[in-house]
């Protein structure tokens, strides 16, 4: 598994641990946000005897290939990125070298060991200027917002060609605004739990009118442990390669999200309203159909359950 201290990263080597997996994780622990962080969420995937953590750069081409070399896979799960759209405006080119040059590292490593299966993160961002909801896996997907838009379509376009060509198959994950203990700092319920906590204002775009997918974690790594384990569709025919919206299925205003932070956290927001940012999309909401025909389940956890969990894990994690 690549990413193996990011947020989802984390929580889907323990969900496969937990399903019986040897793991081997790795991850470059780059300083996008704090480090202190991913080496935490590391220390609760050290004590399994079946993790087994490599830090390494996926953009590293001889690395990665030693790497592929040196071990026999069953699968890849492909985490590693740079992640963040407002980020994608400051530093282009390292979403250039993780997220294409990453990847190809990783297709190539799949194509020389003779990878059964390829699982990949792929994101709600690739819908783009898609104004049609729910957002469906066969909707367009070429008006991309954001280079990191733009890089997590590429990537699903060099698995298609790779499947085709070498036979790899390919599975992406949309994944849509995923939310839980151990989030992404950068994310809005970090975001905002900290500056609630700390008495400072908090900015909303689009003058609040954003509508978002927020999926909370274990429902996610619970279809990503499934989908690893499932190379092939259901229903056959030789499809190689696929692609898998990960989402509740929900529309909810940010706004309403932010009001359910409050409540746990008994503090209310100082909102800042802001104009819209650039690269960004005013809703994201997912169809499920899809992934529940392959694998008979979908994100299911409500928002203020989710929610709750989270807090709780942010006061505990920060000592408050």
């Amino acid at each position: 598994m690549t990413g193996a201290a990011g947020f989802i990263g984390m929580h889907s080597c323990k969900r496969l641990l937990e399903r019986g997996h040897e793991v081997l994780g790795v991850d470059n622990l780059n300083a996008y946000y704090d480090p202190a962080l991913k080496r935490a969420r590391l220390e609760q995937l050290r004590p399994q005897p079946k993790f087994v953590f490599q830090k390494l750069d996926i953009a590293d081409e001889k690395e990665m290939s030693g790497l592929f070399s040196a071990s026999p896979f069953d699968a890849v799960l492909h985490l590693a990125a740079q992640v963040g759209v407002r980020y994608s405006l400051e530093n282009p080119m390292a979403y250039v070298t993780s997220n294409v040059a990453g990847f190809l590292n990783v297709l190539e490593g799949c194509r020389k060991a003779g990878i059964a299966h390829l699982c990949y993160a792929s994101s709600s961002s690739v819908y783009g200027a898609n104004t049609q909801l729910p957002f469906r896996e066969e909707h367009r997907v070429d008006s991309p917002v954001s280079l990191y838009a733009a890089t997590k379509r590429a990537n699903e376009l060099m698995a298609e060609s790779y499947g085709r060509l070498y036979g790899i198959p390919c599975t992406g994950l949309r994944f849509f605004t995923v939310y839980g203990p151990w989030g992404r700092p950068d994310m809005a319920p970090f975001l905002f739990a900290r500056a609630m906590l700390e008495g400072k204002p908090i900015r909303v775009f689009n003058g609040g009118d954003m509508g978002r997918d927020f999926t909370y974690i274990d429902d996610v790594v619970e279809a990503v442990a499934q989908l690893v384990e499932r190379p092939h569709p259901a229903a056959g025919g030789g499809e190689k390669t696929r692609l898998f919206n990960i989402g509740l299925g929900a529309l909810m205003n940010l706004m309403d999200f932010l009001r359910a932070i409050e409540r746990e956290l008994g503090v209310k927001a100082q909102i800042e309203l802001a104009p819209m940012q650039p690269g960004d999309v005013q809703a994201t909401c997912a169809s499920t159909d899809k992934l529940r025909a392959e694998i008979g389940y979908a994100p299911a956890t409500p928002v203020a359950a989710g929610v709750a969990r989270f807090i709780a894990w942010y006061k505990a994690y920060w000592k408050l």
